[in-house]
C-alpha cells in the first residue's frame, strides 16, 4: 500500500544549494550572458563561491514537480527530490525556446482549471512562455499584456497567490515600486504600492508564506497588504543556501534534519486545516505539501515559544495540542499557531493522564485516543472535566507516534509504521498489521 499523496506524502528537501558563478542580476545578465556548452560540475568550490556571492537572482519558483528553481543569467539552480546535491543547469537545456535570461517565473496552482494547473510561466521582456509537463504549451510565447491584461512587460518578479491566503485566485507581479495584482477569475489588474516592502528582484511562495528577494537578502510579506513582520530582512545564506557555518541548515542538525534518515519521529499531527506535521528532535516537518518541498525547522519557527521534543500531538476544534512530558501546550490552528494564554498546563489537569507516548483524533471526531506502552485509552473531549476510559490492550509493545486521517490509522514505531483502516479494526486487532517503511512510503526515499 502507498500512502495517499494528497494527505500524507512527505516532501523532498528544500535547500537552495551550490551554484556556478554567473552574471549578477538582470541588467548584467541581459548585457552579455552566454549559454553553457556543458553542465558545470557540482563541487564544494561552487558552494563556496555562492556563499560569498552578493549577486541577485533573476527569478525563483517551484516547478510542477516540487523542485525549487533559482534563476540567474543563463543558468538555473535546481534541488530535486532525494538528490544529494543541487543540480546546475543551463536554461537552454530545459527551455530551449527562451534564448536568454528570464525576468520572472511562477508556478500556477489552479486545480479547477486543468489546462493551467501546475503550469510553469517564464517571463522575458514583453513575452511569457507557459510550460505544462516540461513542454511548451501551444500558442506560446504570448505577449504578457495579452495573457495578463493590464500587466506590463519587463517585470522584476512574479508569484502565485493562493485564494486561502489572498482572498481569491491571483498573481502578484512586481515592477519597480509597483505591485500589479492580477485576478485570475475576473482577468483584471489592480496596481498597488507597498512602500514597506520595496522592489523585489525575485519572489517566492513557500509553505503558505510569501518572500521578496533582493540581492542576498529576503523579506517575508503579507500578500494582501505588503506588510513585513519584524525580524526582516534576512540573509538567504542563513536559510535557503546551506553555507558551512551559517544559518540553521539541516546539516547542523545531523540525521534529525534529514527525512531519509533512520531516526524515529516522536509525534505526528494532522490538524483541522489539513496540514500534517512530523516532530523529531526539537524539529518539525511539513508533510502534506510535497510540491512546496519539505524542510526541517526548529519548533519555535512554526510553534512560537515552543522548545524541546514533542512526545505526542493531536488536533480538535481548531486547536492543536502538543504534549511535552507532563505538560501540554495548545495553539490556534488558523491564527499562525498562536499559543493559547495560560499554556503550557499540566497534562493531568487538561486531559486526566500524567503522560502519553502517542495521541490521535480522527477528522470530525471529539474522541481522543491516548497510547501509553501497550494500551490505548479513550477521552471524550466534549466532557468537562475530562473522563479517561479504561485501558484497552494493543497488539504493540510500544509506538513512537500516531495519526488518524481519512485514510485510516497510522502507528509509527522506529523506522516503520502500521496501518489500520479504522479505529474499530485497530482495537480489535490480535496481531500487528504488516510493518511498512516510513522513509519509502512517506519520504519516497530510495530503498
Amino acid at each position: 500500500m502507498r500512502v495517499s499523496t494528497a494527505a500524507l506524502c512527505l516532501a523532498w528537501a528544500l535547500a537552495l544549494a551550490c551554484a556556478h558563478p554567473l552574471p549578477h542580476g538582470k541588467s548584467e545578465a541581459a548585457g552579455g550572458g552566454h549559454p553553457h556548452e556543458a553542465e558545470p560540475p557540482n563541487n564544494d568550490t561552487d558552494l563556496a563561491q555562492l556563499c560569498v556571492d552578493e549577486g541577485s537572482f533573476d527569478a525563483a519558483t517551484l516547478n510542477e514537480n516540487g523542485t525549487m528553481l533559482f534563476f540567474r543569467g543563463e543558468g538555473v539552480w535546481e534541488i530535486s527530490r532525494g538528490a544529494p546535491r543541487p543540480h546546475i543547469r543551463p536554461l537552454a537545456a530545459s527551455w530551449p525556446e527562451l534564448g536568454g535570461p528570464v525576468d520572472a517565473a511562477l508556478r500556477l496552482h489552479r486545480r479547477q482549471h486543468p489546462q493551467e494547473h501546475q503550469n510553469l510561466y517564464l517571463f522575458q521582456g514583453e513575452q511569457v512562455w507557459a510550460y505544462a509537463g516540461g513542454q511548451l504549451r501551444p500558442g506560446f510565447p504570448r505577449r504578457v499584456a495579452d495573457e495578463f491584461p493590464g500587466v506590463p512587460g519587463g517585470l522584476d518578479a512574479a508569484v502565485e497567490c493562493h485564494p486561502e491566503e489572498c482572498g481569491g485566485e491571483s498573481i502578484l507581479f512586481f515592477k519597480g515600486d509597483t505591485v500589479y495584482a492580477f485576478d485570475l477569475e475576473l482577468r483584471v489588474t489592480k496596481p498597488r504600492t507597498w512602500p514597506g516592502l520595496g522592489p523585489c528582484t525575485a519572489a517566492l511562495r513557500w509553505l503558505e508564506r510569501y518572500y521578496c528577494l533582493r540581492g542576498t537578502r529576503f523579506q517575508r510579506f503579507d500578500p494582501r497588504t505588503g506588510e513585513v513582520p519584524p525580524g526582516y530582512p534576512r540573509d538567504l545564506r542563513d536559510y535557503f543556501i546551506p553555507c558551512p557555518g551559517r544559518g540553521h541548515g539541516n546539516a547542523s542538525w545531523g540525521d534529525a534534519g534529514h527525512g531519509c534518515s533512520k531516526m524515529p519521529f516522536q509525534a505526528l499531527l494532522s490538524d483541522d486545516t489539513g496540514r500534517i506535521y512530523a516532530f523529531r528532535g526539537g524539529l518539525s516537518f511539513r508533510l502534506d505539501s510535497w510540491q512546496d518541498g519539505h524542510h526541517a525547522w526548529p519548533l519555535g519557527q512554526t510553534w512560537p515559544g515552543l522548545e524541546g521534543e514533542v512526545d505526542a500531538a493531536f488536533a480538535w476544534d481548531g486547536r492543536t495540542y502538543l504534549i511535552q512530558g507532563s505538560q501540554v501546550s495548545i495553539f490556534l490552528s488558523e491564527q499562525g499557531h498562536r499559543r493559547v494564554l495560560g499554556y503550557p498546563r499540566a497534562l493531568q489537569e487538561e486531559l486526566g493522564v500524567p503522560s502519553a507516548d502517542a495521541a490521535f483524533t480522527c477528522p470530525g471526531s471529539a474522541h481522543l485516543y491516548l497510547i501509553t506502552g501497550d494500551h490505548i485509552r479513550l477521552v471524550d473531549l466534549t466532557q468537562t472535566p475530562r473522563h479517561v476510559g479504561e485501558p484497552t490492550p494493543l497488539p504493540h509493545d510500544h509506538v513512537d507516534g500516531a495519526m488518524c486521517t481519512n485514510d485510516g490509522i497510522f502507528l509509527f514505531d522506529g523506522t516503520g509504521y502500521y496501518w489500520y483502516p479504522s479505529v474499530a479494526q485497530l482495537l480489535g486487532a490480535q496481531q500487528p498489521a504488516p510493518l511498512r517503511s516510513i522513509t519509502t512510503d512517506f519520504f519516497r526515499c530510495p530503498q
